[in-house]
């Protein structure tokens, strides 16, 4: 029979002092990895037996009510949050914020695995990578803080400098460069579809676009796309400037494959593979929203704003 009980922080300190929830990994552990849990603050703590996400009948802590753990850099806030000493498992919920020095993220409900450092968020998933611009959204993620890995699934968003990536999943991998963390390479699976303002242009502005079923973008140190290729049924617009950057119409291409190449973040030279086909649109309907790649859709208003809890 699963028992319950609740007490105070303070009656809880008596059982561990100062009132911290610790949870150690395994003795054979790497010691710099040896990392503890720490419970910051709560307004309560609840303890007792049930079924644990292994199936056995187990002890379990609960700590509710703007909940505060730290795990070695990472801080995980939430409304409520239940340890699990079996599995290494922490189940969050309710306003959940996981934070460490690269990675911000949020969501309505997710779990914590201390000893992989990584976990799972759902409902309203919002996230950042701290030393970038890149902001992201989605119904469901995955996070791994050792490999610098964070997946995007269920109608996935990212934003960054300009730039609009959107698919059904995302997958973002993060770099140490000069000391900071930043985006190395985006991966997008499922409707791809990347939309970069063209900086050419400014009343009213216009977006270069590229689509396929799969789409990869590589970044250069300053955050700055240098390389990204579309695969399978790709198309891709782009704007058209004379050698004096004035507007001389629009182009339209498709084939299996498209690599677009840029320079100090501008558009440089395109490559098409495997059944090509063009066209070119005159410079009069350059604002003609009918000329754009099917699926193009700026969604600014739904991009996530971060406020410190």
């Amino acid at each position: 029979m699963t028992t319950r009980r609740s007490i105070s922080i303070a009656a809880w300190s008596l059982l561990l002092p100062v009132a911290l929830w610790v949870t150690s990994l395994p003795d054979n552990t790497v010691s710099a990895e040896n990392k503890k849990t720490v419970l910051e603050h709560a307004d309560q703590i609840e303890g007792g037996e049930v079924a644990s996400p292994s199936g056995a009948v187990t002890p379990y802590r609960s700590a509710v009510g703007n909940v505060k753990f730290l795990h070695g850099e990472t801080i995980l806030q939430c409304d409520r949050a239940t340890d699990w000493p079996d599995s290494e498992r922490i189940d969050l919920t309710g306003h959940i914020i996981i934070k460490d020095k690269t990675l911000e993220t949020r969501g309505d409900r997710g779990v914590y695995h201390t000893g992989r450092e990584a976990g799972e968020l759902w409902g309203n998933f919002r996230g950042r990578v701290i030393d970038d611009s890149l902001t992201v959204k989605s119904a469901r993620a995955t996070f791994d803080q050792k490999k610098n890995e964070l997946w995007l699934f269920d109608d996935a968003v990212a934003w960054q400098l300009g730039r609009q990536l959107s698919g059904d999943s995302i997958r973002v991998q993060v770099r140490e460069i000069a000391g900071k963390k930043r985006v190395d390479e985006i991966q997008v699976f499922g409707h791809a579809f990347l939309a970069v303002r063209d900086t050419l242009s400014s009343s009213p502005a216009l977006y270069d676009q590229l689509s396929g079923r799969q789409l990869t973008a590589n970044l250069d140190n300053n955050s700055r796309l240098r390389k990204v290729i579309a695969i399978k049924k790709a198309r891709s617009l782009y704007h058209i400037y004379d050698e004096k950057n004035q507007p001389s119409g629009v182009n339209l291409t498709s084939g299996d494959r498209i690599r677009m190449f840029f320079v100090d973040g501008k558009l440089d030279r395109i490559l098409t593979t495997g059944g090509a086909l063009g066209k070119e649109y005159p410079n009069s309907m350059r604002n003609d929203p009918e000329i754009n790649l099917p699926g193009f859709r700026l969604r600014d208003k739904e991009k996530p704003i971060f406020e410190q809890r």
